[in-house]
């Protein structure tokens, strides 16, 4: 496989660690309980469209947003997997990550209406929460047109699967059940540990070099 292949791979299956739609079909089921079918797929379609929209504005501006704040690649990398491997590392103990997790008052200000369970906590941050973002910015970090674009395809082809999942959540947990879904989420847990590990010594590296 030559490199833009193991690139595009890479970007993919660490969407599919981070966002996990195996185990947030059951907490989109959760929060989605009370609503029709119809209504439902509407949220689960906003919610993707919201995150696609928020991590393309910082796949895309990434460097710009570097600029601004004065943040270097390497900094940024370190930072970036040490949070991405804490939140693997949640995942392996089979626990929520509080990064990555919409806390209580997110969750009791998004029953007011099925837009805003959309926007927030489904949109952000269990979907386009920090770590999708960190992960985006990375493996977009040189800002060049194909490798932007094939974060921009392997994080739209993750929104899709995403949908699929949400919509076909009561489905796969009940053909999967609860214990399949805690075996994933840990399998996931450990793929994004190995990610966030690998960054920091990018990180660490270019920071030597620099």
């Amino acid at each position: 496989m030559n490199n833009s292949t193991v690139h595009f791979i890479t970007v993919f299956m660490a969407f599919f660690a981070i966002m996990n739609p195996v185990a947030n079909s059951s907490l989109f089921i959760g929060l989605t309980d009370d609503f029709d079918n119809r209504t439902r797929r509407l949220i689960a379609m906003r919610s993707v469209i919201v995150a696609f929209l928020i991590v393309a504005l910082f796949a895309i501006g990434g460097r710009q947003i570097f600029s601004i704040f004065g943040i270097t690649l390497p900094a940024f990398r370190i930072a970036g997997g040490i949070m991405i491997a804490l939140i693997g590392y949640h995942m392996l103990q089979g626990e929520h990550s509080s990064i990555h997790t919409p806390s209580r008052s997110d969750n009791e200000k998004s029953a007011d209406s099925s837009i805003d369970i959309a926007i927030t906590p489904l949109g952000i941050p269990i979907l386009a929460g920090p770590g999708t973002i960190a992960t985006a910015m990375n493996f977009a970090a040189e800002s060049t047109l194909s490798e932007i674009s094939r974060v921009m395809i392997a994080f739209g082809a993750m929104c899709v699967l995403t949908f699929i999942a949400f919509i076909g959540g009561q489905w796969l947990a009940r053909y999967l059940g609860q214990n399949a879904i805690k075996v994933v989420s840990r399998l996931m847990g450990l793929i994004l540990a190995v990610i966030g590990v690998q960054m920091l010594i990018e990180g660490i590296r270019g920071a030597i070099a620099g």
